[in-house]
């Protein structure tokens, strides 16, 4: 296995440094996003709304870090929530420790018939929501004092897009990740995709989730971008915005 792991990590810096590669991976991305290609998939009976890719990366570093808290604001249909649930159950039966592993997800507004299918899901006791902004001080305050109980926490900001409201999510939530894991941010690749692709969005090019984790990143030296996982996955909505706390 070191002989193999050392092969990947080898093709990977190889495919990320592979401008025809990442060209054709880009033009994907370009392609992909008007007809909502990332809305032609579910996790275990919802809808997920995510790139493949990034569902695998999710699947790795969740292996990795094994967290007992994945907190996300966003929650849509719920997919992204069953997702992580499903992979903290299974973290559980692996490790088989007494760990009482959660997810929990923040949404403005969370949808009665989506909050009712989450509800009713199998995995449901490994979630909790909350209701609100996520930016709010009172429900940050929620958001903290759910996890305070908790060791090792990885987050993923995916709800609103605009660099303003991610930049203040970041500041929020960041402090939160433990040493080791990492802070998602989603939707990154709309700075890369061509001008006015949003036009009934306040979200676009110069205004969006990379140029918030830029302005996060000028000021924090806790987070690094992980590069490695951008050449791993070449097709990402999160590409840049894979920021793993280093101290």
């Amino acid at each position: 296995m070191k002989d193999f792991n050392e092969e990947v990590k080898e093709r990977i810096k190889s495919n990320y440094n592979n401008k025809k590669l990442k060209n054709s991976a880009n033009n994907f991305m370009k392609l992909s996003t008007e007809p909502k290609y990332s809305y032609n998939f579910s996790w275990l009976g919802r809808p997920i709304i995510q790139y493949p890719q990034d569902i695998v990366i999710m699947q790795e570093l969740i292996w990795k870090i094994k967290p007992d808290l994945i907190i996300e604001t966003g929650i849509a249909h719920g997919g992204s929530l069953i997702f992580s649930a499903s992979m903290i159950e299974l973290l559980q039966h692996c490790e088989k420790d007494d760990k009482k592993r959660m997810v929990l997800g923040v949404d403005i507004d969370i949808r009665n018939h989506n909050k009712h299918a989450i509800k009713e899901h199998p995995l449901s006791e490994r979630i909790a929501m909350i209701e609100g902004s996520s930016i709010d001080p009172v429900i940050i305050d929620q958001v903290y004092e759910f996890a305070k109980k908790y060791k090792t926490v990885l987050v993923c900001l995916d709800s609103n897009h605009t660099e303003s409201h991610v930049l203040e999510e970041l500041n929020a939530y960041a402090k939160l990740v433990s040493v080791g894991s990492y802070c998602i941010v989603f939707d990154t690749i709309i700075d890369d995709l061509p001008e006015g692709t949003y036009p009934d969005r306040p979200w676009g090019v110069g205004n969006n989730p990379k140029t918030a984790v830029a302005k996060f990143l000028k000021k924090n030296e806790n987070f690094s971008v992980d590069s490695i996982i951008d050449g791993q996955a070449l097709i990402s909505a999160a590409n840049g915005g894979y920021l793993k706390r280093v101290r």
